[in-house]
C-alpha cells in the first residue's frame, strides 16, 4: 500500500511557501496523522482471519483460498480509499508536491480490484497465479518498488546537500528540515513470486 512508505519525517531543505500551500509543518503533521490511522487499520487486518492471508507466501498459502484473498485485498481497498478521500484536498507544498501525487495516486487500486475479481472465481492458487490479472498485480508491485527505491536515492542526496541547513547567516525559512524516511524494504524481495504457490517459486 503506498501510504505504507512513509514514516514521515521527509529531510528535505525548505525555502518558504507562498500562495494558498500549507506550510511543509502542516503538511508533515496531516499526512502522519493520516497515515498512523491507516496503519493501525491494516495491521489490525494483518491479524484478523481475513487479512492474514495478505502477507502468506509460497507453501503457506495452502492454508487459504483465493476467496480469502479476496477479501483480504477488499480491506486492503476499503483503506485505501479513504486516504485518498482524506488527502483529495491537499494542496501540497511545492517542494514534495511530485512526491505527494506519486503517493497518493490511487491507480493501484485497479489492480488490486482487478486481482480480487479474479480471485473470487479462482479455483486454486496455480490458476489465479497464472492470471493476467495476477501478472499486472505483480508487476505494478515491481515498479512502485522501483519508484520508491528512486525516490529514495533522491532523499538521500537531498539530505548529503542539506549540511548547509544550520548555517547561521541563512534565512529561518530555509531551515525547515523534515526528516522522511520512504519504507522500501516494505516491498517483497521478489515481487515477481507474490501469492505464487512454493511448487512455482522463481530461485
Amino acid at each position: 500500500m503506498r501510504f505504507m512508505l512513509v514514516g514521515v519525517s521527509l529531510m528535505l531543505t525548505v525555502s518558504s511557501c507562498g500562495g494558498g500551500e500549507m506550510s511543509l509543518t502542516e503538511y508533515v503533521d496531516r499526512i502522519n496523522a493520516i497515515n498512523g490511522q491507516a496503519i493501525q487499520r491494516y495491521e489490525a487486518l494483518l491479524a484478523s482471519p481475513q487479512g492474514e492471508v495478505l502477507v502468506a507466501e509460497g507453501a503457506q498459502l495452502v492454508e487459504y483460498t483465493p476467496q480469502d484473498l479476496q477479501i483480504g485485498l477488499e480491506g486492503v481497498i476499503e483503506i485505501a480509499a479513504e486516504v485518498t478521500e482524506a488527502v483529495a484536498g491537499f494542496d501540497p507544498p511545492q517542494q514534495v508536491a511530485e512526491f505527494h501525487y506519486l503517493l497518493f495516486d490511487d491507480k493501484f487500486t485497479f489492480y488490486e480490484e482487478a486481482l480480487a475479481a479474479r480471485a473470487a472465481i479462482a479455483v486454486d492458487w496455480e490458476e489465479l497465479s497464472a492470471s493476467s490479472e495476477m501478472e499486472a498485480y505483480r508487476t505494478a508491485i515491481a515498479e512502485d518498488k522501483q519508484l520508491c527505491l528512486g525516490f529514495q536515492a533522491q532523499l538521500d542526496a537531498t539530505v548529503e546537500r542539506a549540511n548547509f541547513a544550520d548555517t547561521p547567516w541563512l534565512p529561518e525559512e530555509m531551515k525547515e528540515i523534515v526528516d522522511a524516511v520512504l519504507g522500501c524494504p516494505m516491498f517483497p524481495e521478489k515481487p515477481e513470486d507474490v501469492y505464487r504457490p512454493a511448487g512455482g517459486l522463481t530461485p
